[in-house]
């Protein structure tokens, strides 16, 4: 074993330090094989309806056919899909790439600038958007390239049912505004006219691209993360190594983190697919009562979910009473797990949380915990089959073991580069590294961890502190629901800590969170100050976003 893959002796049993891309010439080689292998069995559920392999294969199909013949859009026409976890996802995600499409995956929570910014730099030039949102759409739609609009409701897919769903959704819970878009066509009358042509898949290979990956936009103006289909099948595969107890047509995975988030699109989305796994998508898990009715009809086997998910149900009551009896696998990325977040979740479900790292730019699964019972608390994991992953200082060189740095990597599942950005492209590549931003250390056995975000990083008196780690202290109080750490000016220490606290108890009192650092922060690091708020301001994946705080002190 090489000094320099020293992850490898911590690998779990049967894992494969390489994968073989050679099986696969697109993303649509998993998906239909998958789609004959496991046929009469239930892919994906939603509010009570399930659609079959074979029906998601048809219905697929349906929706490339009259891309390619009512719209006439060609291989690497860019599409817009707008939605939250509805039936209609994987069918028009399917469907598109199927016709030789590039998905952008859009939050259907965006403002309509951000839709604005995302379709002019994207060059889209159809969307398929749920109902709700479309009038922000239609505030924009000119100002695009888009000539093609596709409009879903929330309950087109589900059946009799989906009638009723539709008639509440608009009239009695007013949740759809108004909107005028005369040239749009409904997402079912778009797949009972593709069912009258045959589809003609075209020739895709591992080179082609697949999606134009947004970032975030937590640190900035949001770039389109180019990912092929062979960056999408490596992630796969190489999720495939660690998910190695899972048996092929039993699993069954809950999806509440949307699928246009990268996380649940390839382990969720993808991964899942190709195993034969039956998906439980939760359109709104923030109505936490109802997400807990539906866990409570069915044995999960998967779970993943970012911090703040795993938090909010665990401070519900009625968490406790779902059936955990067949759960195998929970999984933590998105956002670092905090410590005291994943040891309740173990007290409670009785499984380890193994926390993952990934990015949009790296489709996203860089490292991971194993899955054996090895994991470690704290760290994001190992690097995944395929992956090479260091820690580099400021000028790229590359850092032994127990040193800080910048976490930078290159594998199979790392984008060529931002979307028409090539000088962004450069900045984020030292020679053919990708530098995460992130701020992290190796241990002698190749586990990371991070420490921080770079552009998070507060320096009190020329001392680095990291928000992470106040955050891990204060939140491990009884009493905080939630906490954020920000920089803020100081006249003495150019900047100094302070703390955004959600309260679960209304009688904490500033006093006690600062008892409660004196244990666990040397003084530098302690908050300065401490402001109590209602809630955090966080994108709608549920991370929390910073910079939104800081500016709200400038």
């Amino acid at each position: 074993m090489s000094n320099s893959h020293p992850w490898y002796k911590s690998y779990p049993k049967g894992t494969n330090q390489q994968i073989d891309l050679s099986k696969y010439s697109s993303i649509i080689d998993i998906l239909e094989q998958s789609m004959e292998e496991y046929k009469d069995l239930p892919a994906y559920e939603n509010m009570g309806k399930s659609l079959t392999f074979a029906e998601i294969d048809e219905l697929s199909q349906n929706f490339a056919s009259y891309l390619q013949h009512n719209v006439g859009l060609k291989k690497g026409d860019r599409i817009a899909l707008q939605m939250p976890n509805l039936l209609q996802y994987p069918v028009a995600l399917f469907g598109a790439l199927r016709a030789g499409l590039v998905v952008v995956n859009t939050n259907p929570l965006y403002t309509p600038r951000e839709m604005k910014h995302q379709f002019k730099d994207s060059g889209a030039i159809a969307i398929i958007i749920v109902a709700n949102f479309a009038h922000n759409l239609e505030k924009i739609l000119k100002e695009t390239s888009i000539k093609t609009v596709i409009v879903t409701k929330l309950g087109d897919m589900l059946g009799f049912k989906g009638k009723i769903v539709n008639f509440v959704v608009k009239h009695i819970k007013k949740m759809v505004p108004a909107y005028n878009l005369p040239e749009a066509i409904s997402f079912n009358e778009a797949l009972a006219i593709g069912a009258s042509k045959a589809f003609n898949k075209p020739e895709i290979t591992l080179e082609d691209n697949a999606f134009l990956q947004y970032t975030g936009g937590t640190t900035g103006v949001a770039k389109g993360a180019v990912l092929s289909h062979k960056n999408v099948v490596a992630n796969i595969l190489q999720c495939n190594e660690w998910f190695l107890d899972t048996k092929k047509g039993k699993e069954l995975v809950v999806t509440a983190l949307p699928l246009y988030h990268i996380f649940a699109l390839t382990v969720n989305g993808f991964l899942m697919f190709s195993l034969g796994a039956k998906n439980l998508l939760i359109t709104n898990p923030r109505d936490m009562k109802a997400f807990i009715g539906e866990l409570k009809k069915v044995q999960m086997t998967v779970f993943t979910a970012v911090n703040t998910l795993f938090n909010g149900l665990l401070n519900q009551p009625d968490f406790a009473n779902v059936d955990f009896s067949k759960l195998k696998y929970s999984i933590g990325g998105g956002m670092a797990v905090q410590g005291a977040v994943a040891k309740h979740w173990q007290e409670v479900t009785g499984i380890p949380l193994a926390e993952g790292y990934g990015l949009s730019e790296t489709s996203p699964l860089l490292t991971c915990n194993p899955l054996d019972g090895t994991e470690r608390m704290g760290s994001i994991g190992l690097p995944v089959s395929s992956t090479e992953v260091c820690i580099m200082d400021e000028e790229g060189n590359k850092q032994p073991a127990g040193e800080i740095g910048e976490i930078c990597a290159k594998g199979p599942q790392v984008m060529d580069g931002y979307w028409q950005l090539p000088e962004a492209t450069k900045e984020t590549f030292f020679g053919d590294w990708f530098r995460t931003g992130d701020i992290g250390i190796m241990d002698d056995d190749g586990f990371f961890k991070i420490v921080d975000r770079k552009k998070d990083m507060i320096i009190v008196s020329g001392f680095n502190v990291y928000p992470n780690e106040i955050e891990e202290v204060i939140v491990a109080h009884p009493k905080v629901l939630e906490v954020a750490a920000i920089g803020v000016e100081d006249e003495k220490t150019a900047e100094a800590v302070k703390v955004f606290i959600v309260k679960k108890d209304p009688s904490l009192t500033e006093e006690e969170i600062m008892e409660c650092c004196k244990v666990d922060l040397t003084n530098y690091k302690r908050p300065k100050h401490i402001e109590f708020i209602d809630e955090l301001p966080k994108s709608n994946v549920g991370k929390i976003i910073r910079r939104l705080l800081r500016e709200g002190e400038s």
